[in-house]
């Protein structure tokens, strides 16, 4: 599933090619045609991302509502259009551009009342200016679970998925099951200060790279990484390889059926 970074990528990319405009909407798949009809003519506010969900704001009152989940893809270009092939569920297009939409889990429009439902469910996405720390760790706080279970949770924290986690718990050097009731606010600063600046990194690079610049391959003589997630981490999908820093085996675990990652030295 597309972590957060993605999707406010995609929201600057589709206000970029579509903010401001009169949009034509289809679905050629079906599921959405009466949504589409309704979009159809209306005027682009402007798109957002809240954690994992694109809203596309439109002047005629509703709020598009796309949660692309573990199979959902966008793509764009300059028209003309390529022919509508496949389980296509929407189509958007002005004068100039498309941006088509397949496989996700949610693609719905939605009244003033059902947006402030959806947020409102929602933790505080460390990408947004009006994102709240102090909010989040209250909620961390009073929680006995394991930190790698409860930030992933996005009613605590909107956007952040596995790779932040694990990489941000390393980096903060504690373990995955170390309960939410032990973190301290040194460490809540510390996990913090990680996903706003490693998860802002990523919208502008589009890969997740979380290894301070001593551990990157040129410093330290070693081969680049190679996995199709990309990027340089120092736990993730990392397995038996040596840790960046202290050489330990990296160990990998299950943690409420997600795999978990960490060292076994550097995060005891």
């Amino acid at each position: 599933m597309p972590e957060g970074h993605t999707i406010h990528r995609l929201a600057a990319r589709h206000n970029e090619l579509l903010r401001g405009e009169v949009v034509n909407a289809t679905s050629p798949q079906g599921r959405f045609s009466a949504g589409a009809a309704l979009l159809s003519g209306s005027k682009l506010e402007f798109a957002e991302a809240y954690g994992k969900h694109l809203l596309h704001h439109y002047d005629f009152g509703l709020t598009l509502h796309v949660h692309l989940g573990l199979y959902g893809k966008f793509s764009d270009g300059a028209l003309p259009a390529p022919p509508p092939i496949g389980e296509l569920r929407m189509r958007l297009s002005n004068d100039h551009h498309w941006i088509d939409l397949r496989g996700p889990s949610a693609c719905e429009l939605l009244d003033g009342a059902s947006e402030k439902a959806l947020l409102d469910r929602l933790g505080i996405d460390p990408l947004r200016p009006d994102a709240d720390p102090k909010l989040a760790f209250a909620r961390l706080k009073k929680r006995a679970a394991p930190l790698g279970a409860l930030l992933l949770d996005q009613s605590i924290i909107a956007g952040a998925g596995l790779i932040f986690v694990m990489e941000c718990l390393y980096r903060a050097g504690l373990h995955p099951s170390t309960p939410g009731t032990a973190l301290t606010p040194k460490g809540w600063k510390q996990i913090w200060g990680d996903l706003v600046a490693l998860m802002a990194a990523a919208v502008v690079s589009g890969r997740i790279d979380t290894v301070r610049p001593k551990h990157m391959p040129e410093a330290m003589g070693r081969a680049p990484r190679v996995d199709r997630h990309g990027g340089e981490v120092y736990v993730y999908r990392r397995a038996g390889q040596p840790c960046l820093v202290c050489g330990t085996p990296i160990a990998r675990g299950e943690l409420n059926g997600r795999n978990t990652y960490w060292c076994p030295a550097c995060q005891s």
